[in-house]
């Protein structure tokens, strides 16, 4: 299951562009939290202790305890963070407040492991799906889905309902693929393409080869 950790956030009263742009100066990142309902709750985080946090967890699978002042931690998971197009900077997060008693939907992403046999004969391993919509309590989160893909010749597929899902409820039509071994690509020129080329190659009627140049003998000839 994934990891439950802390992280410390506190209100702020400031919206707007501008109080935004002020906080990131300050080494914090505007967030919101979203409850049941219509609630909502417009909060700040260090930005050190968030990219500390993103560096070692799954974003989007980790429970977490948001501490806001004094109050008695709340448990949300994470279900957007904005982050600038060139910077290296977050320019928002987006929080999901969650009941440990109630199923929520999340997205897990899924991993494969091993080198199939059928790559080590030439052929190439294609990843179709990525992650995986599932159902199930918070606490249930698996942080991914691990196949091993060691044993796929080419021609091979796994399917959605071939993963062991733990007992989570995997959202997907099972039919779908997660990943197929096929054969490597290689380009073939038919004769009959290469014939229909030639073909295109039109000489001019009319012309007349080209003149050799003269002999020795036929110089000396001339200017004699």
């Amino acid at each position: 299951m994934t990891e439950q950790i802390t992280l410390s956030a506190a209100m702020r009263s400031d919206t707007g562009k501008g109080a935004a742009r002020q906080l990131r100066r300050d080494g914090l990142i505007p967030a919101v939290i979203y409850g049941h309902g219509d609630e909502s709750a417009h909060v700040q985080l260090n930005a050190d202790e968030v990219e500390h946090l993103l560096g070692r967890v799954s974003a989007a699978t980790t429970v977490i305890g948001l501490e806001v002042g004094k109050k008695k931690a709340q448990k949300v998971l994470i279900r957007e963070i904005q982050r600038h197009p060139f910077k290296p900077v977050i320019l928002h997060i987006d929080f999901f407040q969650i009941r440990e008693d109630e199923k929520i939907r999340v997205a897990i992403p899924v991993h494969l492991d091993g080198r199939p046999e059928g790559v080590e004969a030439g052929g190439i391993l294609q990843q179709i799906r990525h992650e995986l919509q599932v159902e199930c309590l918070p606490g249930d989160i698996p942080e991914g889905f691990h196949i091993d893909v060691s044993a796929l010749v080419v021609g091979d597929s796994l399917h959605i309902g071939d993963l062991d899902s733990g007992g989570v409820a995997v959202l997907e039509d099972p039919d779908l693929t997660i990943c197929t071994v096929v054969p490597p690509t290689v380009m073939v020129v038919e004769e009959e393409e290469v014939e229909e080329e030639l073909e295109g190659v039109e000489v001019e009627e009319g012309a007349e080869p080209a003149a050799e140049a003269p002999t020795e003998e036929e110089t000396e000839s001339s200017e004699g």
